[in-house]
């Protein structure tokens, strides 16, 4: 980790103290050299975006940053204990959870990067790499910050029953019943997941759902719908030549599963706005905790308004993927770098 002078003015003991920004043995605080780590994230993050948009891998890169953070427990204080935005998903105690299904192909996407970005730690990789993804899909500029600090062994992962009240997986969501937290109801589980455990409000869980306007489900994954791999396999909406992507193009990367909305390479508010359609088309998904949303009445408000206003939905998805994006992280500096 960088302790130089790029992150502070040294503190070295002297004659005569601190005067006009110099330290007396002569550093410049004003004028310390960057951090390394900038540049390397600034040439990653434009190399990210263009693996994206010629792979059409948007969804399942936001998916491995969320399974990563999602294992954080706010009852818990200890780093990694905690777990959190760490990096810990790449090793295979946490990648070999069932609800990590098929997740081992984003980290095998994101392996050269981490080998050509050396500075750039695992953590703050998944977590750009997702910010970059919801940004190429034609969602809101993220307001991230880096810095991460990446555990570095596989015996530093959560255990997946290490979570009170949660029977596995480390307590990430489940989409239909029964949940792993006994909750009756997918309200009470979306709350026991994302409230209880991690520390959002019901506004944050609206908005972080709505990521759901990109992404599918597949049948050899969670098992949660009927769609599978491959062009037979695949829904009305995920075969080859179907138009997904925001600039219109064709392309949807591997073909199959089901998505919950029709054009799921596009991040935008369809997600509320068109729910209807995809609680009555087959071929759409539309789980109990999609259902919840809009029928419990605490998230209700929130939903309809996602519904009707689409620059809300992003201003309070940035704000919620960000917070989500630092859960449980030990920064370096403190303050986290910003590119």
């Amino acid at each position: 980790l960088f302790r130089s002078g790029s992150f502070r003015c040294c503190r070295s003991p002297s004659v005569g103290g601190v005067m006009g920004g110099v330290c007396s043995n002569g550093c410049f605080a004003a004028f310390a050299s960057p951090d390394p780590r900038i540049k390397q994230l600034q040439a990653c993050k434009k190399e990210l975006a263009e693996f994206i948009d010629s792979m059409n891998c948007h969804p399942i890169l936001v998916r491995l940053a969320w399974h990563d953070s999602g294992t954080y427990d706010q009852r818990i204080s200890d780093f990694p204990d905690r777990g959190g935005a760490n990096g810990a998903i790449r090793f295979d105690p946490e990648m070999n959870f069932g609800a990590n299904a098929g997740l081992a192909k984003a980290r095998s996407f994101l392996e050269k990067f981490a080998e050509k970005y050396p500075l750039v730690s695992w953590a703050d990789l998944i977590q750009l790499a997702s910010a970059t993804a919801i940004e190429c899909a034609g969602g809101p500029a993220i307001d991230m910050k880096y810095g991460r600090v990446a555990v570095n062994l596989p015996t530093l992962c959560v255990g997946s029953s290490s979570r009170e009240g949660f029977s596995a997986n480390a307590g990430l969501p489940d989409a239909k019943p029964p949940f792993g937290c006994g909750a009756t109801t997918a309200a009470e589980h979306l709350r026991n997941v994302f409230t209880k455990k991690m520390g959002f409000n019901d506004q944050e869980i609206v908005a972080l759902s709505g990521a759901h306007t990109i992404g599918r489900a597949f049948k050899e994954r969670s098992g949660t719908c009927p769609f599978g791999f491959g062009e037979a396999a695949a829904s009305k909406y995920t075969k080859s030549q179907c138009i997904v992507r925001k600039d219109g193009q064709k392309g949807c990367g591997m073909v199959g599963g089901a998505a919950w909305t029709k054009n799921w390479l596009t991040f935008d508010n369809s997600y509320f706005s068109r729910y209807k359609e995809a609680a009555q088309d087959d071929n759409l998904l539309w789980f109990p905790t999609d259902a919840a949303l809009h029928t419990d009445p605490d998230f209700k408000p929130f939903f309809e308004l996602y519904a009707q206003d689409q620059e809300a939905f992003f201003r309070d998805y940035a704000k919620a993927h960000k917070k989500l994006s630092e859960l449980g992280s030990t920064f370096e500096p403190p303050a986290g770098i910003k590119i």
